[in-house]
């Protein structure tokens, strides 16, 4: 740095290290709520590593990340706001302390899940590589023992992406030294990945922003990714109000400011002159302050907005009379034709460039080798790369093999996907699909057979689909892969081999819409997926007995179709609701909730239940026939409910 970068370096550090101070205070008197992590001591960090980047540079941070955002071009009054939770904040009071995000100026978020950042950036990585951008991701030293942390660096070398990791290490993971937490060192594990690797003294913001410089040069000129461990300090407690007794005045090195203050006034800046930039930036805060707590709270009415996107009008036409093929067909027809007409649309999996473990990808790669990609094992950055790609522009279509595996990634689904809009109050969107599959009756076990739409249906800011017509399997996807909102798309391998009409290229179906497949007046049945098949059969037999059932295809979990099962209940006054996963804390009570409240007045009967009983799928085929619903289940149960028709 030139003497002009450094007083620059030093006003930024400073205002990093005065809005904390004041932070710190507010979050005392009880203007600030919620959680506060305060970066003092680590401004060094921030402003090096961030010294040189671009404007569409793309960085995620930590819960501690508000010297992050600002180095980045948050403006502090809007920091500020989001802290004090008003409506002027970074994300309109949604996000709070661990959560400021800007997309717009390229931060991709702050995130109160440790290591969660790492999938994003390598995501965000992925799709800026054809601009010549790069993706910074801050973590803290307590990150690198998480999943997130191998998952995102073995991705990000094995494709080679422009990213840039850097892990402030300031000696504590929350309240224990990193030293008891950690068997090796952060170089080694760069060594495991075959990705260069620069530790850095933290606490000198010339020394970052050289080792950074660095970095970022060789990763654009397409080096692939950069390890950055900056050693760095942790001045205040692991957040406000920790009383420290696990660290001791010995813990505490030198001063980033000092540091740089003194080498200003070595170089020969006046005393004076630097005093002025403090005065200034105080000045600064204090206006930013002043405006935080002058901006008003956000209007209560507002609450429930931002959770999701608006959705596309999707018109209603006709799939057309095509050829009968195989469900497993029909969607990769949906599949290719998607990549065909976007080209921001790719496909990322695990053994999806080879067809997928059912071969339902099977010749896509030849045609865009480029926009199928095989990925490793790693569901968790499978899903990150899938959030990070669709925040910086791309619509992903990541594949999760099995639906069992939700749970290994979770949190990149739960607390990223479905979250991110609301948290940054509608300023990100989040336009990708997960494909999946399930489905018991084959001995697939435990782990392998489970229907899991209720678990994912409880998240607010998720799409849920499960199609059970060829043709709807089609058009729900197309329409899920040109949605702006996070949606699971969920299908039974049981159906892959059901034929249907190919319908129509430009065939969509809208999300969110019930269809009657049977007509009747004396009982509803509600279903989706396999089971509207099976509800189909019943509805035939139960027609030979006198019983005129109708069934109504869920086709999407969420958002639900209430109107067309209170339609439909309102025409049959009974209810009867079928689903392959178990019965216990389903989707199927929620149903049966609706009924007997927005629909109480049509009811002649009790509501009942369909499901496999509250075990594991079993693996013995004895015991899994008897598990798994079947069409004298059905034909039972709509018998029990029509009785004193």
């Amino acid at each position: 740095m030139n003497r002009a970068e450094l007083l620059s370096a030093y006003r930024r550090m400073r205002l990093i290290r005065v809005t904390e101070e004041r932070v710190a205070v507010l979050y005392a008197q009880g203007q600030v709520p919620g959680f506060v992590h305060t970066s003092v001591g680590q401004e060094a960090v921030a402003v090096g590593a961030l010294f040189r980047v671009r404007p569409t540079d793309v960085i995620t941070s930590t819960h501690r990340g508000h010297g992050h955002v600002l180095a980045k071009g948050l403006p502090p009054e809007r920091m500020f706001a989001e802290l004090m939770g008003k409506d002027a904040g970074a994300n309109r009071g949604r996000g709070g302390s661990m959560h400021v995000a800007d997309p717009e100026l390229g931060i991709f978020g702050a995130n109160g899940i440790v290591g969660a950042g790492l999938p994003i950036a390598t995501g965000a990585a992925y799709a800026l590589r054809p601009r010549g951008d790069v993706a910074i991701a801050f973590f803290g030293d307590g990150a690198v023992s998480t999943g997130a942390f191998h998952e995102s660096l073995n991705l990000a070398a094995l494709w080679q992406l422009p990213v840039v990791y850097v892990c402030e290490n300031n000696g504590f993971s929350e309240f224990s030294r990193t030293g008891d937490q950690h068997p090796v060192p952060v170089a080694q594990r760069a060594v495991a990945y075959g990705m260069p690797f620069q530790q850095v003294d933290g606490n000198d913001v010339e020394a970052v922003d050289a080792v950074m410089d660095a970095a970022l040069a060789a990763v654009r000129s397409g080096g692939g990714p950069r390890l950055v461990e900056a050693v760095t300090l942790r001045v205040r407690g692991h957040y406000e109000g920790d009383p420290q007794r696990y660290r001791g005045a010995a813990d505490l090195p030198a001063d980033p400011l000092v540091v740089a203050r003194e080498r200003l006034l070595a170089s020969g800046v006046p005393r004076p002159e630097i005093d002025e930039i403090d005065d200034e930036i105080a000045r600064v805060v204090a206006s930013a302050e002043k405006f935080a707590v002058d901006a008003p709270e956000p209007d209560p009415a507002t609450a429930r907005e931002f959770v999701t996107a608006p959705r596309r009008f999707v018109a209603v036409t006709d799939p057309g009379a095509g050829t009968p093929v195989s469900t497993s067909r029909i969607i990769r027809q949906a599949l290719s034709d998607a990549l065909t007409d976007d080209p921001t649309v790719f496909l990322a999996g695990i053994d999806v460039a080879g067809g997928n473990v059912f071969g339902l990808t099977r010749g896509l790669a030849e045609q865009w080798p480029d926009r199928v990609l095989d990925t490793p094992i790693a569901e968790t950055a499978i899903m990150g790369l899938g959030v990070g790609a669709a925040m910086a522009g791309l619509r992903p279509v990541v594949e999760l093999m099995y639906l069992d595996f939700l749970g290994v990634c979770l949190d990149q689904l739960m607390n990223q996907a479905a979250k991110l809009r609301f948290m940054t109050g509608g300023a990100v969107t989040v336009p990708m699909v997960v494909r999946t599959q399930f489905g018991s009756g084959r001995s697939s076990g435990s782990q392998h057979s489970q229907s899991l739409e209720a678990l994912l249906a409880h998240l607010p800011g998720l799409t849920v689909v499960m199609p059970s017509d060829p043709a709807d399997h089609y058009g729900l996807l197309r329409s899920a892969i040109d949605d702006d909102n996070p949606v699971v798309f969920i299908e039974n391998r049981l159906i892959y081999e059901r034929k249907g009409p190919l319908p129509a290229r430009g065939y969509r179906v809208p999300l969110g819409s019930a269809r009657v497949v049977r007509p009747g007046t004396d009982l509803t049945i509600v279903s989706w997926s396999r089971m509207v098949h099976l509800s189909l059969a019943a509805a035939a037999q139960l027609a030979s007995e006198g019983v005129d059932a109708e069934v109504v295809d869920l086709r999407t979990i969420t958002p639900l179709d209430r109107d067309a099962v209170l339609r439909s209940l309102a025409r049959t006054n009974r209810l009867l609701i079928v689903h392959e996963a178990v019965t216990d804390f389903g989707v199927g009570a929620e149903l049966a909730a609706l009924a007997v409240n927005e629909g109480f007045w049509s009811l002649d009967a009790p509501v009942r239940r369909v499901g496999a009983p509250a075990t594991p799928a079993p693996y013995a085929p004895a015991l899994e026939r008897t598990w798994i619903p079947t069409e004298n289940d059905i034909i039972r149960a709509a018998r029990e409910l029509t009785a004193d028709r």
